[in-house]
């Protein structure tokens, strides 16, 4: 693993904003963060960061111990923080080639390539830029170094949908790389495209860890059919789960749809209707009715 934690714990005085997290980021994967707001992600971010102590527990970020070599473990890092200060007095141009030349890697033609595909004006200064703007110039500092770990903490807030879809696809293009990307998001549905795997947090808990692709792989099936429900077959019971089965409707949740197709097709069906499951059927399960944002 790249990115590992073994029971890393935050308290302030009793509460604890983040309660004995232990997970793994692999080489070359894109891991999600989700959560609302007070979950944890920041505090676990800042943690592998070095900018916390933690109460307990332990973080490595490529074999280095992110307490007691924060440094060193901070050169393998791009960090984009969900708050960026930029410095308002400086030219666009000039903050990209700021960051640049003050991290090792850091390649200002990259940085200014990142700019256009953006559509950054780099002539004004970031004093007169909107808050869109400033986010999309921090964005474009943080992915020109040539970090193996790329941490991006709420990247697209208060980006419009287009610019959001070109920042996931140089997530993906970062991925293709070979670089790590840690990925925190309120957006679900940006967090289901770009990453491998998510983790779900609450109340600093790591409550779930969800691979992406065989999530993609799940289905909801809503069934009508003539007289009785019969039972779900012997040789289908661990693939399907029955989630409701009133009034002649049979409503399942599937991982393989060809065998379970195959059953339906015995039956008296009426009507069938299928859709994917999606990570917001999956976020509920622990944050229904808790967060408005997500």
């Amino acid at each position: 693993m790249f990115v590992e934690t073994d029971s890393l714990t935050k308290r302030y005085r009793g509460f604890a904003a983040l309660d004995a997290c232990s997970l793994g980021v692999e080489t070359g994967e894109v891991f999600g963060l989700l959560g609302p707001n007070g979950a944890g992600k920041t505090t676990l971010l800042r943690l592998l960061l070095g900018y916390l102590q933690p109460t307990s527990g332990r973080a490595t970020i490529g074999g280095l111990d992110c307490q007691r070599q924060s440094v060193a473990a901070r050169q393998l890092v791009s960090y984009l923080p969900g708050e960026a200060r930029l410095y308002r007095g400086m030219k666009g141009c000039d903050v990209l080639r700021f960051f640049v030349e003050v991290r090792p890697g850091g390649d200002f033609s990259r940085a200014l390539q990142f700019a256009e595909r953006l559509d950054l004006d780099l002539a004004r200064r970031v004093a007169f830029m909107s808050t869109g703007m400033r986010q999309k110039l921090a964005f474009a500092a943080t992915m020109s170094t040539a970090s193996p770990l790329v941490i991006l903490d709420e990247p697209t807030a208060n980006l419009d949908p287009s610019v959001r879809a070109t920042v996931s696809q140089m997530i993906a293009e970062a991925k293709a790389a070979g670089r790590t990307v840690i990925f925190s998001s309120h957006v679900l549905s940006e967090v289901e495209e770009v990453c491998d795997r998510v983790a779900i947090l609450r109340a600093g808990k790591l409550v779930h860890t969800q691979v992406m692709s065989e999530l993609r792989r799940r289905h909801r099936l809503a069934a009508s059919l003539l007289g009785e429900v019969p039972t779900v077959p012997e040789e289908l019971v661990h693939s399907v789960r029955v989630v409701s089965c009133q009034h002649g409707e049979l409503v399942m949740e599937a991982d393989e749809l060809s065998s379970l197709l195959r059953w339906l097709a015995t039956l008296p069906v009426t009507e069938i209707r299928a859709e994917p499951i999606g990570l917001r059927s999956v976020y509920d399960k622990y944050h229904a009715n808790r967060d408005g944002t997500a």
